[in-house]
């Protein structure tokens, strides 16, 4: 994966989230997993500017993020510090982990596995992953369940106004499928006199449940769930969202 998905669209990134309310739905899963699983230990393997890697830190756990994004560390660091329980690392998905001690669990969220180039990378970032957590640990994918989207028209999911560094600019993102590919098309458009518009279209992957759960066997799951949504209801290929993989080595 390239280090200039988006180029740097950090700030964007930041303010198209609604993080309150993004880690209220998913913190509640998290806590219950890692709460069955004895997790004291974190790799966010895609953590961009950090917002999960600090909630788990928050929780008194030891918490490594890293990725790929110069920036979005850079932007993590700043925000949020870095001591003996929290560390920030610019490293792809796919490299090599390399713990002092294997961590109890691994995370590589908000479809940033589907930016993958192609599926060997994805096996590659998945075993990469399951070597990074003890025995009876747990490493949890996910990524936008692409197959329930028409194929061929944008599907517009958010549109908003913000206020940058660069100034005031409104904000379009949404995803295409094409077939079995997807693309994240995003517009960034200056509300100021410049009226200037930046526009990005990254190419997605199409990853598969069933592929997904082979994978993760193939690397050295012992068990693999796979859901729809951060609820755990059961994923469905036509309706859900999301596709998440919860597998136990």
């Amino acid at each position: 994966m390239s280090e200039d998905v988006f180029s740097d669209v950090t700030d964007v990134y930041e303010a198209m989230i609604d993080w309150q309310k993004r880690l209220a739905n998913e913190g509640r899963f998290y806590r219950s997993l890692f709460d069955r699983v004895g997790v004291r230990s974190v790799a966010d393997v895609a953590c961009g500017t950090g917002r999960h890697a600090e909630m788990f830190h928050s929780w008194g756990l030891r918490v490594q993020g890293a990725d790929i994004s110069v920036n979005m560390i850079e932007r993590a660091r700043t925000n949020f510090g870095e001591s003996n329980n929290l560390r920030w690392a610019v490293r792809s998905f796919d490299q090599p982990i390399q713990p002092s001690a294997p961590f109890d669990a691994v995370i590589c969220t908000g479809n940033s596995l589907a930016l993958a180039s192609d599926m060997p990378t994805v096996e590659r970032a998945v075993r990469e992953m399951l070597a990074a957590v003890r025995g009876g640990g747990v490493v949890v994918l996910h990524v936008l369940n692409l197959w329930r989207l028409p194929d061929g028209p944008c599907v517009w999911q958010k549109c908003k106004r913000a206020t940058l560094e660069r100034g005031d600019v409104l904000i379009a993102k949404g995803v295409h499928r094409t077939g079995s590919s997807g693309y994240v098309d995003l517009i960034i458009a200056s509300l100021d006199t410049s009226t200037t518009m930046q526009t990005e279209s990254v190419p997605i992957l199409g990853i598969e449940a069933e592929k997904l759960d082979q994978t993760l066997r193939n690397a050295g799951a012992s068990s693999v769930r796979i859901f729809g949504n951060y609820q755990e209801q059961p994923y469905n290929r036509d309706s859900s969202v999301d596709l998440i993989a919860v597998a136990e080595k």
